[in-house]
């Protein structure tokens, strides 16, 4: 009797020694003991262990957003203020490899360390004005490109990078928005001028269309009118009582008129 009261004591300790965690289901989940890490990565669930002992760490498997702000260089040698969004995430099966050769902290260790050396790489290929015009998202998509290339095989996927702001130095900004207004302006003269060259065809082909209809009525008008008088001379000649001799192609007559004594 003495002796199983002793065991549940013992089991019951155990119990109590032991400690039951969650891993959330956006989560991956390995156990440190001693540390050195187990090598089960743990799903959403329940995760028993001892915390004498273990530590349960979490690593967060979903989509994570992180905002930067930092000066970035241009093609022509200016400092550019940006803020620049990041979304990426960890690859669940390299959940475990990325806690033993990057640790807990791999978002300040190898993310924006890499972020901020392939986003200066980017934009020193770029003209400040095209950071602070539409190919800002092109520029957003080939940092994405070359941190993918840095990260990919060390366990995290980059799934966009945003550039939300950029702030100009301001003549710059200025002189940057009076070469797209000129730009803008000679676009919209250059149409003017291709309406009015498409306009001025149009009125000559409107032109010469008028002077050919014209000019094939004007042409019917005449041979019908050849055509009528033709008519009347041969009823005159039908109805007079001389003799003529009459010589006619079947459409105008042509007559030799007697010799007069």
């Amino acid at each position: 009797m003495k002796q199983a009261t002793i065991r549940v004591i013992t089991f019951m300790t155990f119990l109590f020694s032991l400690t039951c965690a969650s891993v959330q289901q956006d989560e991956r989940g390995v156990i440190r003991t001693f540390g050195k890490l187990d090598d089960t990565v743990h799903t959403p669930g329940l995760v028993w262990y001892n915390p004498l002992f273990s530590t349960l760490l979490t690593v967060p498997v979903r989509t994570v957003n992180q905002e930067v702000k930092l000066s970035l260089p241009s093609r022509e040698g200016t400092t550019i203020q940006a803020e620049i969004s990041i979304l990426y995430r960890v690859k669940p099966e390299k959940v475990r490899y990325i806690l033993e050769n990057i640790g807990e902290d791999y978002e300040t260790t190898l993310i924006l360390t890499t972020f901020r050396s392939a986003a200066a790489d980017v934009s020193a290929r770029h003209f400040a004005k095209e950071m602070h015009s539409t190919e800002r998202t092109n520029i957003g998509n080939e940092i994405t490109e070359l941190m993918n290339k840095r990260l990919m095989d060390r366990g995290f996927e980059i799934e966009t990078v945003m550039l939300k702001s950029i702030i100009l130095p301001q003549g710059l900004a200025r002189s940057i928005e009076e070469k797209l207004q000129a730009e803008q302006d000679a676009q919209r003269m250059q149409f003017v001028l291709q309406r009015e060259e498409l306009e001025a065809r149009r009125k000559i082909v409107e032109a010469e269309g008028i002077r050919d209809s014209q000019k094939i009525i004007s042409q019917g008008l005449m041979q019908n009118a050849l055509q009528w008088r033709a008519i009347e001379a041969f009823r005159e000649l039908a109805n007079s009582p001389n003799t003529k001799i009459i010589i006619t192609d079947g459409k105008t007559p042509l007559f030799i008129p007697e010799d007069k004594k």
